[in-house]
């Protein structure tokens, strides 16, 4: 009798301790301060996920780097869709190109699941700024003594890249001003001590709307459907500045197909319920899914891009 009790004692306790893997919370790992926009988006989507995949779901926030201290740590994860990374462009398409001894190999270390949002970038001047659009300032640029100064959110940040398209394109040596992130840049914008901000949308939307800073011209490729009103850069102009600072989900490499498929999937409910869309519209930026394929071309697209900047600036990492 005893005999025939251990296996089924045994078996018991394994049922236990699969019930409580099956309930382990799945991490979406943020490389960004608590707080900031890619926090927000984060929290937003995990709570719907959460419902899609039936599971509890957490944010953690693992900063530093651009982005590489989340990308290694996600790299080195289980592959077994538990550990998702919530990534902007920079950790994924301007690292590689930014720093020459980067410890991951973003192609190799992690798998494109979903992009989940584009946030583009915006001008914005002070809101007593005589300029009233992007082409009044470029002009008002060149009348003065010596370049405006230009305010982003760090050395190879998106806004930075932006800038530089920006001084291409309008052949003016603005005075690039990096900040460590975009609270600084916006606070010394509205004080007068940069006379220009590239900031992401979603850093610099309230204060828009509240009149603090004015919208000169977004660098997308058309106008922002919740900012109408504001004309892209190309429309007033000054063509070929279009800097989209897209924020999507990966996992590690070796991750299996049909994990990241479910995992697309779920995405793609997410970000197509009502709730979900108005509130990340509302942040300012706009939801975006595609395939894994689609995601993958996009990346390849981008790195691309932005090495080409890096290299012919000859922008060197912090």
């Amino acid at each position: 009798m005893l005999k025939r009790a251990l296996p089924i004692a045994f078996c018991a306790v394994l049922a236990v301790l699969a019930q409580a893997a099956a309930a382990a919370p799945i991490s979406v790992i943020v490389a960004f301060p608590a707080g900031g926009p890619a926090d927000q988006i984060a929290r937003v989507i995990s709570k719907q996920l959460a419902v899609e995949l039936k599971n509890n779901v957490i944010v953690e926030n693992k900063p530093g780097g651009n982005g590489a201290v989340a990308a290694i740590y996600v790299a080195k994860a289980p592959t077994d869709g538990s550990v998702l990374f919530l990534s902007s462009v920079g950790a994924i398409s301007i690292n590689p190109s930014l720093y020459p001894a980067l410890t991951y190999d973003p192609n190799k270390d992690l798998l494109p699941v979903s992009l989940v949002v584009n946030a583009a970038e915006m001008l914005v001047v002070r809101s007593d700024d005589p300029a009233k659009t992007a082409a009044e300032f470029v002009a008002n640029s060149r009348k003065s003594a010596k370049p405006p100064t230009m305010a982003s959110t760090g050395v190879g940040s998106m806004p930075h890249m932006a800038i530089e398209q920006f001084r291409s394109s309008t052949n003016i040596d603005y005075l690039h001003v990096p900040y460590k992130g975009a609270a600084p840049a916006v606070t010394d914008t509205i004080g007068g001590q940069v006379n220009a901000f590239i900031g992401d949308v979603p850093g610099i939307l309230t204060f828009v709307r509240s009149g603090r800073l004015k919208a000169l011209g977004v660098a997308a490729p058309k106008r922002l459907s919740f900012m109408a009103n504001v004309p892209t850069l190309a429309e007033q102009g000054i063509a070929n500045v279009e800097a989209i600072n897209w924020y999507g989900l990966f996992v590690p490499a070796g991750t299996p197909a049909n994990v990241v498929a479910k995992l697309n999937q779920s995405m793609r409910r997410v970000l197509a319920n009502p709730e979900v869309n108005s509130l990340l519209i509302n942040m300012g930026v706009e939801p975006a899914p595609n395939s894994p394929a689609e995601f993958a071309e996009l990346i390849r697209r981008d790195t691309a891009k932005w090495s080409r900047i890096v290299k012919e600036k000859k922008i060197q990492g912090d």
